[in-house]
């Protein structure tokens, strides 16, 4: 996996026949594979999500390179079947599915084994499209949820299936790339065709880096790198509605587990946790970022003292839940945390106000407070991104502004209740 560049300097038409000219087929990496997760017979949200994203992907590829490959929905579990019946409605051409009891929770050793066996297997492909079967030897792209089962789960699937995978995507593009590379391509430009590019924010939360999980031509290090795997942040794709004129096969999928297998981890016990953090409860949001970064601790606590008084939830900002500064460890293990992002790596938000403090306004953090009704800034930055997402922008430290507006709001409210008592 790299990093890439492109060179205009070589024509692609000429490299782009010397790649050809050395693969087994053309159609050896077939059709987008997506990790359905589920939940007492239901898919959670992200894996929906998910199919919606690889069914818009496929098509234009479909169009693009005139090409019949499929979204295929791989489900594992114990009493599955009427959860994959719903997954044609959402998008996916086929479901293959691994029911056992052994899967009926999720054993990331067990999970591993299966979905690589189902990945290499030509089995199912003769079922999906019989005319490419002889060809097949991996999904050509293959998609798992950014969450806590996903993100271990696509790195050990990827590690058995020997290719590359990004995390904690949020953009997915699928382009012929010409590629110049000191080691991939012994320094010649050379046309990648149909490849999966996938963006991610850096810290800073501005930039966006692109990913690429590249094949070695390079003769001397020859080797492919597929399925072009990656993590999808939940909440970034909208997931497509539910349709049942949609049709698609299913196919049932006989898991090889082994005794030493279920052996080496047993599920005693099993209770799903939920976030404690509910943002839809509030009609008020208030968030903070690195701009309590002169006081990190008293600036937090007079924050959650502006929360306190408009009854809100306090959200973050993904920088924040990195644990930037020091603070005490009640104030950092409660707020300082992933559950509290608001954004493309987090959560999306719609209360009737938001209030961002110290916030400068990364495009990812819009993304997840944009249809708020009614948004205001606390900024010392007057020219800050934030501003132009705001229906009130207040130039000033929120050491300044946060003490008088949490005095008069306590006021006011004191003046209201007066009234309802006469």
């Amino acid at each position: 996996m790299a990093n890439a560049f492109t060179d205009k300097g070589n024509s692609p038409q000429t490299i782009k026949a010397e790649i050809n000219s050395g693969d087994v087929s053309r159609d050896k990496y077939l059709h987008t594979y997506v990790i359905v997760e589920h939940e007492d017979g239901k898919p959670l949200p992200v894996s929906l999500e998910m199919l919606g994203e690889a069914r818009r992907l496929v098509d234009n590829f479909n169009d693009k390179y005139s090409s019949k490959e499929k979204v295929v929905a791989l489900v594992l579990g114990s009493g599955v079947r009427n959860l994959c019946e719903e997954l044609p409605f959402y998008g996916a051409d086929a479901v293959i599915y691994a029911e056992s009891q052994e899967l009926k929770n999720s054993i990331n050793l067990i999970d591993t084994k299966v979905i690589a066996d189902i990945a290499k297997d030509k089995g199912p492909i003769r079922e999906i499209s019989p005319d490419d079967s002889n060809d097949f030897i991996r999904p050509r792209y293959m998609f798992f949820a950014a969450d806590n089962i996903g993100r271990q789960l696509s790195s050990t699937v990827m590690a058995e299936l020997e290719s590359g995978l990004a995390s904690d995507i949020n953009k997915l593009i699928i382009e012929d790339l010409e590629i110049k590379h000191e080691h991939k391509t012994k320094g010649k430009p050379i046309v990648y065709e149909k490849t999966l590019e996938m963006y991610r924010p850096d810290f800073s939360g501005f930039l966006w880096t692109t990913i690429l999980c590249l094949d070695n031509k390079n003769p001397a290090i020859q080797r492919d790198y597929h399925p072009q795997a990656c993590s999808i942040i939940p909440g970034v794709f909208s997931p497509l509605s539910r349709d049942t004129s949609r049709k698609g096969i299913i196919i049932n999928y006989v898991p090889k587990i082994s005794e030493e297998d279920v052996a080496k981890v047993k599920v005693l016990d099993r209770t799903a946790i939920t976030s404690s953090i509910d943002f839809d409860k509030h009609k008020c949001v208030v968030s903070f970022g690195r701009g309590i970064k002169d006081s990190p601790e008293d600036n937090t606590r007079l924050v959650l003292k502006l929360a306190e008084v408009l009854d809100a939830e306090v959200g973050v900002t993904l920088p924040i839940s990195k644990r930037p500064f020091n603070v005490g460890e009640s104030i950092g293990s409660k707020y300082f945390v992933p559950d509290r992002v608001i954004g493309t790596s987090g959560r999306k938000v719609n209360p009737l106000l938001y209030i961002a403090i110290g916030i400068s306004g990364a495009v990812q953090h819009l993304a997840g407070m944009k249809e708020s009704e009614f948004v205001i800034s606390i900024n010392t930055d007057e020219y800050s991104q934030i501003r132009d997402e705001s229906d009130i922008f207040v130039k000033g430290s929120l050491e300044e502004i946060l003490p008088v507006l949490i005095e008069e709001i306590r006021e006011q409210r004191a003046k209201m209740i007066m009234r309802v008592k006469e």
